[in-house]
């Protein structure tokens, strides 16, 4: 159970054999003036596969990576022996901090929490500091993955809530989107209020409501749906319409990675190419015009004006695709490892939870994002809602794309004046 420092270091080997398969790779045609209309654009594909075969540098990034904190511990999961996991952790300099524990979604890793780690843990008389525990989710990234089945959400909550008690973190604070969402929610369920004692999300979805159970809800729902005089806000309808419309064009990865995902995992596994358009396509679907690049100022096909007053590092954008695509291929678990969780997840039916009354909750709206469900459903479907915010800009990968408004969100939540102030005993945040 003890801590392990870790460093990436991915063999000479692996760099080659990735180099031969970009260099075989064998792209499809596309239609005249397709677009996005049908996928990712060939003209992307053809860019970003020549750049990662022959200009992308793996070890200047891998040793960017490496200036993180990481650090990896074998945790027992009861009836699937012991993983091998990685995680992210960095203390605050205020003694009285508190323990944040964050998980990524798919498709995602620890590097989604990049930009948030140093704002958080930052010192500052005005605000709260946190201590903060990234999980790497196991079968991703530098996490040791499972063979056996039936590892769905219960097991991947105690292995978050087993990390947090072997750091000393009896008791803390949860923050997490998309799978992160899911994980925390059954980590509150399970374990708060006695040790989580509040979690936030940006991941704004629930249960539809039931004409049975939820008579109100469901009234207002027909009401919006079969009459020009909807109950919700111009911003719940936005955000039904969004929903709508990934469920109609945007959900067959879905649907594919919870009842095939050994099928789909031969592309992801063997073809480079096949799992950087596999992503790629989320990262700038799932994403509010967020202004990525291949690695080093290279921007993607975005319009310009999606640049303007962009102050991030690296000019604009600073997002590294061509990295966020390598951590899923160097994976220890390999990439296929990472979609297994839909097909258990929903086997298990653990994407239907009860709502959770016994611990606070706060949840961060933002209008890129894939699925948004009005206010009134996360209140009375999903937990005890303490805190809300509302942002103009902002998808699904909050923490990257906006980690300033989503720390300045827990800064409230948790902060002098806020719902949650003091809610672990004894550490409020603030240095005495």
């Amino acid at each position: 159970m003890s801590e392990q420092p870790f460093k990436i270091s991915v063999p000479d080997s692996e760099l080659a054999l990735l180099r031969q398969k970009l260099a075989l790779t064998r792209l499809p045609d596309e239609l005249d003036g397709a677009g996005w209309d049908y996928g990712v654009p060939l003209a992307d594909m053809q860019r970003l596969v020549a750049r990662w075969r022959d200009g992308y540098d793996w070890r200047k990034h891998e040793a960017e990576l490496n200036e993180l904190p990481h650090f990896t511990r074998d945790i027992e999961v009861n009836g699937f022996g012991t993983l091998n996991i990685h995680y992210l952790h960095r203390r605050s300099q205020v003694e009285g901090a508190v323990p944040l524990f964050f998980v990524h979604g798919w498709p995602g890793s620890f590097f989604e929490a990049r930009k948030i780690l140093p704002l958080l843990t930052a010192a500052s008389p005005d605000q709260p500091s946190f201590h903060v525990v990234v999980l790497e989710l196991p079968g991703y990234g530098f996490s040791q993955g499972t063979k056996q089945k039936g590892f769905a959400m219960a097991q991947y909550a105690e292995v978050g809530h087993k990390l947090m008690l072997a750091l000393g973190y009896n008791e803390y604070v949860t923050q997490g989107g998309d799978w992160g969402y899911y994980v925390t929610r059954k980590m509150a369920s399970l374990y708060g209020p006695k040790h989580v004692k509040a979690w936030h999300t940006n991941f704004t979805i629930s249960d539809t409501p039931k004409p049975h159970r939820n008579p109100l809800l469901f009234l207002q729902l027909l009401q919006h749906a079969l009459t020009p005089f909807s109950p919700y806000t111009p911003a719940e309808q936005r955000g039904l319409a969004r929903s709508q419309a990934f469920r109609e064009r945007g959900a067959g990865y879905y649907f594919e990675q919870s009842t095939q995902p050994q099928t789909l995992g031969y592309s992801l596994a063997d073809s480079p190419a096949g799992l950087l358009a596999w992503v790629y396509e989320k990262l700038v679907r799932w994403t509010d015009k967020y202004p990525w690049e291949d690695d080093e100022g290279r921007r993607f096909s975005l319009p310009m004006r999606f640049c303007e007053g962009w102050t991030d590092e690296g000019g604009c954008g600073g997002g590294v695709v061509l990295t966020w695509i390598s951590i899923y291929w160097f994976a220890r678990a390999g990439p296929a490892n990472s979609v297994r969780i839909y097909y258990e997840v929903e086997k298990a039916g653990d994407r239907a939870l009860p709502r959770i009354p016994h611990v606070p909750m706060g949840v961060s709206y933002f209008p890129a994002e894939a699925v948004i469900v009005p206010k009134s459903w996360m209140r009375a479907l999903v937990g005890n809602v303490v805190f809300e915010a509302d942002h103009e800009s902002g998808g699904h990968f909050a923490a990257y794309e906006r980690p300033e408004e989503l720390v300045g969100d827990l800064r409230k939540m948790f902060g002098r004046g806020g719902p949650a102030f003091g809610v672990v005993p004894g550490l409020t945040g603030y240095a005495s």
